[in-house]
């Protein structure tokens, strides 16, 4: 007798094959017959009219603190993600000397907008190397599955120190250190090695991150270091200005590591068009000489929300309004909505205070009302023209400014207005739909558990299938099989995971059962459950009918069944 056996499901198998009907039976953690007809089992699910796919293999999330003290990892693990890997863009919690532990929740909080005071609160620091990173996260009972990559910038401020964050060249000593370390770090269990060579990572002081400039000596290091353990990756976000240059050294990079895989944030700029042509031009010449070097893209243009509730919306440059900033919700509403105050917001300038405090994209935001639109419920992320807040605006007879704020003011504060930052150009999708089918690129990028108050990704599983597969309308769709093979096996393969991400005899049982006429992602919604009052965007979901993790449900109709067969992943 089966432990569990799902009766007539739709199954999607992750391979990229046709949706083909059948049972799928669950002996203990693994998956022991898919398709046909199974024998009885001491928990038997009806799946009839409904997908049957195995649990989503997320690559790209910045959990790095969060796991060490929330074993349950939402939003991700709400929206079928059964396999979570962080450590990315450079930054992360380990290894660190006591000393720099400021200095790295500072790098963090600067670069994927988490506050502070959260790390302050929540990490108990139970370690210093990597190891001892790894071997904390494995004590925790959680969810989902979890595993890291190496983070340069703490690597390079461990051994290094204040010439790191000097951002000042490696002696050859460091690098000889810096490998060993990174060595030791791959072979402990690390997926591979990330960092930043992008302006847009700065440190909370406004400082460029430690490993910005990093020389060429010094990323060889780290190319030797993997092809030494014989494994892992090299991840890394840049601006591209230079792609020749940027090229040559990944080019080199892989040669030098044995031919370990690169991949890098794959985005368009809206001032050069030819930007992402030129890169992806690259990626396939790269390619043609046999070097493994990837695009990693998300499922929908990276964006900001903008709201009352968010961290950034198009008055926060404004006196009086920031005034209000401490008052809980319903108290700020009541004096937003004052025609006296209302006027003298809108009357204002942008303070010359609040330009020195806060950080050069909040002046980009405050007037840029064409390239922001109403959200709206459900949310749309492909928006047309005719929902900017200036279309808005000039539809209502009134300014933008005026039209934005009695938006936002109205209704119960939670409102929001989406602001497309990259891959959104031409005004639709058609950028993002390219690079999901270029097959150069790895899925990615919803960077669960970061900038918490004003990015809301960690729904985009949910988004691939509801907008991708079932609801877009302003051009192609994809179909479902793709989808599912570029969320589960294609990314469990890239990292190296070859006991997941497909649905097949032998394999671990985790597993997703949903209902895609019910299948949706809730209107984004700001919670206070992070230490010490932390602040987040969540959006829930609807759906999903189970989710297992090697063999046990841990969430049913989307609630938390409580139990917490997660694992720490440990690459090797």
């Amino acid at each position: 007798m089966h432990d569990i056996v799902i009766r007539g499901g739709s199954i999607v198998d992750g391979t990229g094959a046709a949706a083909f009907t059948g049972d799928l039976a669950i002996d203990g953690d693994r998956i022991a017959q898919v398709g046909g007809k199974a024998g009885p089992g001491r928990r038997e699910i009806p799946a009839d009219g409904r997908l049957v796919a195995p649990g989503w293999v997320d690559i790209h999330t910045h959990y790095d603190g969060q796991a060490t003290w929330d074993p349950v990892l939402a939003p991700s693990s709400v929206h079928g993600v059964t396999t979570l890997i962080f450590g990315n863009c450079g930054v992360g919690f380990a290894p660190c000397r006591p000393r720099d532990r400021q200095a790295l929740i500072d790098l963090m909080e600067g670069v994927e907008e988490v506050p502070g005071v959260v790390f302050t609160t929540g990490l108990r620091w139970e370690w210093e190397s990597f190891d001892e990173y790894l071997a904390a996260l494995g004590r925790m009972p959680r969810t989902v599955d979890v595993g890291t990559q190496l983070a340069h910038h703490p690597l390079r401020v461990f051994v290094m120190g204040e010439r790191a964050l000097r951002r000042e060249a490696a002696a050859p000593e460091d690098i000889a250190q810096m490998e060993a370390l990174a060595g030791a770090a791959l072979r402990a269990g690390a997926f591979g090695i990330t960092t930043s060579r992008t302006d847009q990572h700065m440190t909370l002081a406004g400082e460029q991150v430690p490993g910005r400039h990093a020389g060429a000596d010094e990323l060889m290091g780290l190319a030797r270091a993997l092809r030494g353990v014989g494994r892992g990756v090299l991840g890394l976000n840049a601006d591209f200005e230079d792609v020749e240059a940027e090229f040559a050294w990944m080019r080199d990079f892989t040669r030098e590591s044995g031919g370990r895989p690169v991949y890098f944030l794959h985005f368009d700029r809206p001032h050069d068009r030819g930007r992402l042509p030129r890169i992806s031009a690259a990626i396939r010449a790269a390619r043609a000489e046999g070097l493994p070097i990837t695009g990693q893209v998300g499922g929908r243009p990276a964006g900001l929300l903008l709201g009352l509730s968010t961290d950034l919306n198009p008055f926060i440059l404004r006196e009086s309004f920031t005034e209000l900033a401490r008052l809980p919700l319903t108290e700020r509403l009541s004096r937003l909505r004052d025609p006296a105050l209302r006027a003298r917001i809108l009357a204002e300038e942008a303070s010359p205070r609040l330009l020195r405090l806060l950080p050069p994209l909040s002046r980009f935001i405050a007037t840029r009302w064409e390239g922001m639109y109403v959200l709206g419920e459900p949310p749309d992320y492909e928006p047309t023209a005719e929902r900017s807040v200036a279309a808005m605006a000039a539809r209502a007879g009134v300014t933008p400014q005026e039209y934005c704020y009695d938006y936002l003011a109205g209704s119960d504060g939670g409102r929001m207005l989406f602001f497309p930052l990259v891959n959104y150009a031409t005004g639709d999708h058609s950028v993002v739909r390219d690079l999901l089918c270029d097959p150069h690129t790895v899925f990615g990028l919803s960077d669960g558990g970061a900038h918490c108050g004003s990015i809301c990704d960690g729904a985009i599983p949910t988004f691939m299938l509801t907008h991708w597969v079932r609801d877009r309308t302003r051009g192609p769709r994809l179909p479902l099989e793709f989808v599912v093979k570029r969320m589960t096996s294609e990314t469990a393969a890239f990292m190296g995971l070859a006991d997941r991400g497909r649905l097949a005899s032998g394999l671990k049982a985790d597993v997703n059962i949903i209902d895609l006429d019910r299948l949706r992602s809730g209107h984004p919604e700001m919670i206070a459950d992070l230490p010490a009052g932390g602040r987040r965007l969540i959006q829930r979901a609807e759906g999903y009918g189970l989710t297992t993790v090697s063999g046990v449900p841990v969430f049913e109709n989307g609630e938390d069944t409580g139990a917490r067969p997660g694992v720490l992943l440990r690459a090797g």
